[in-house]
């Protein structure tokens, strides 16, 4: 099984922090976002990974050299000159995918204690095209879905505005995405988009056209980004009270 793992951000909001260290080597209570997702993702049954990256791009690579790469085979996708954003550094990304089978697509400053396989294993048994890990949870962007899951649109809070896949849902619900994927390699292929550009846009636009992009509902289980530094500093707060060994 393989992942993506998407750290090539800037994270300007956790200057001065993100100053000298990239945001998928902070730490949040005794080791670095990285190496929980990495180790995360192993016992979900991921053996091949591959790493975007832009911002103190080096560190990464000296990070995973001196860990031996947890003994998974990992390849970084070097975004040189600005970061892509998360479609388009998917996109850069599409030859790692060549086996056609799904893989996970996971923001490196989220921490879930989610059940990944079962995330699988729900996007295998639905056909989806792409699988969304979704929790009931205040956000400023949520996405919507209808009974059954399917997406259909997003509403921004701020600005009170619905957006819709094709048409409006009675009684959508409305759920906050937790930076978790797992996508069917076919979608690069209805890919169209070029440069930088957002993988949520993509969605709403194959979800538009037709494709299966589902939620999978997360809502028992822990979650927090780390955004901010108030939101990094609940994590280690969370981490330490539960005496979670990271």
């Amino acid at each position: 099984m393989k992942a993506m793992i998407l750290a090539a951000g800037l994270g300007l909001r956790l200057r001065p922090l993100t100053n000298a260290v990239p945001k998928a080597l902070i730490d949040i209570g005794g080791a670095p976002m990285l190496e929980v997702i990495l180790k995360r993702l192993t016992a979900a049954g991921v053996t091949e990974v591959i790493i975007n990256s832009h911002h103190l791009s080096e560190k990464i690579t000296e990070f995973l050299t001196e860990k031996k790469n947890f003994g998974l085979k990992i390849e970084l996708s070097r975004e040189n000159f600005f970061p892509l954003e998360t479609g388009g550094g998917l996109k850069k990304a599409a030859w790692f995918f060549g086996d056609g089978k799904p893989f996970f697509l996971y923001n490196c400053d989220v921490f879930t204690e989610m059940d990944l396989g079962a995330m699988y294993r729900a996007h295998l048994g639905t056909g989806a095209l792409a699988t969304l890990a979704v929790k009931d949870r205040p956000t400023s962007r949520a996405l919507l879905f209808d009974a059954d899951l399917n997406l259909q649109g997003r509403f921004n809070t701020a600005e009170n505005a619905f957006e819709w896949t094709v048409c409006r849902v009675e009684n959508p619900l409305r759920l906050a995405f937790n930076g978790v994927h797992v996508i069917s390699p076919g979608i690069f292929k209805l890919m169209t988009e070029t440069g930088i550009f957002s993988i949520t846009g993509v969605y709403l636009r194959l979800a538009g056209a037709g494709s299966k992009i589902k939620g999978f509902r997360a809502d028992e289980f822990y979650w927090q980004d780390i955004g901010t530094p108030e939101k990094l500093q609940a994590l280690k707060r969370y981490v330490a009270e539960k005496g979670i060994k990271i």
